[in-house]
């Protein structure tokens, strides 16, 4: 009997070394994409329950005696050139980062990718799942805590008018799915990469920092999307990493059958 060639696909829709088909990927990723950005549009139009919720997080926050946002927009507004990175990290890094990170696991740790992407999914439904049973204003629009909207007075400005937003429910901060997705990139990294230095990835979750300080989420919000990573890695099974070691989606030979 032939031995498979590794380099090539196999009927049940992997590509070379046991990745899935791109195409199949790419068309899996645009429809979750649309999925999700009409989520968000859909869960618009709660604009008194969204303010109603926030006041009660902002207050249950304080009475837990969390660390003020406000304070910690004030310590970065004491540099201009600090917020304008916070504002483009904010902006830019999203999306980007977790299109980067999915392309190199599905190039260089396929027997990572499926799990990875499943993770992303999962995540992400139960994100939205979220924004659409409790809408939240976040700190940004709230009168009040003292906190301004600082891509709108420094820039680059992320949203426009809430009203005239097509493309993004502006009441959907809990959970933060900025630090949802930058933990899994942490995790994906930590769990694929083989090199000592790969640790230091666990302060991308860091972003905690940013999308607070720019007045976009509440600590809350960050700590939810967390909860919601840790509770689908523990019930969900296929959310598990594979065993460090040699990847066991590469197709080996293939040995006759019979005597």
């Amino acid at each position: 009997m032939r031995r498979q060639d590794p380099r090539a696909g196999d009927p049940r829709g992997r590509g070379p070394q046991g990745r899935p088909r791109p195409v199949r990927e790419l068309l899996l990723i645009a429809v979750l994409f649309g999925l999700y950005k009409l989520g968000r549009v859909l869960a618009a139009g709660r604009v008194p329950e969204a303010f109603g919720n926030a006041h009660r997080i902002w207050d249950l926050e304080r009475a837990l005696e969390m660390p003020s946002e406000t304070g910690l927009q004030h310590a970065l507004l004491h540099s201009e050139a600090l917020v304008h990175v916070a504002n483009c990290y904010y902006a830019y890094v999203h999306f980007p980062a977790m299109a980067v990170f999915l392309l190199w696991t599905y190039l260089r740790r396929p027997a990572h990718y499926r799990w990875i992407r499943r993770t992303v999914v999962a995540l992400t439904a139960a994100g939205l799942a979220l924004h659409l049973l409790v809408p939240l204003a976040p700190p940004r629009m709230l009168a009040g805590t003292g906190m301004i909207d600082t891509a709108a007075v420094f820039g680059p400005a992320v949203y426009g008018s809430p009203e005239a937003d097509t493309m993004a429910n502006q009441y959907a901060a809990m959970p933060s799915l900025h630090i949802g997705w930058a933990a899994v990139i942490a995790l994906g990294l930590i769990a694929g990469a083989r090199t000592r230095w790969r640790w230091l990835w666990l302060l991308h979750p860091a972003t905690t920092a940013v999308v607070v300080a720019t007045a976009n989420h509440y600590w809350l919000d960050g700590a939810v999307a967390l909860a919601l990573l840790v509770l689908l890695a523990a019930t969900v099974p296929l959310l598990r990493p594979p065993s460090r070691g040699p990847d066991r989606n590469v197709p080996g030979p293939v040995r006759p059958e019979g005597p």
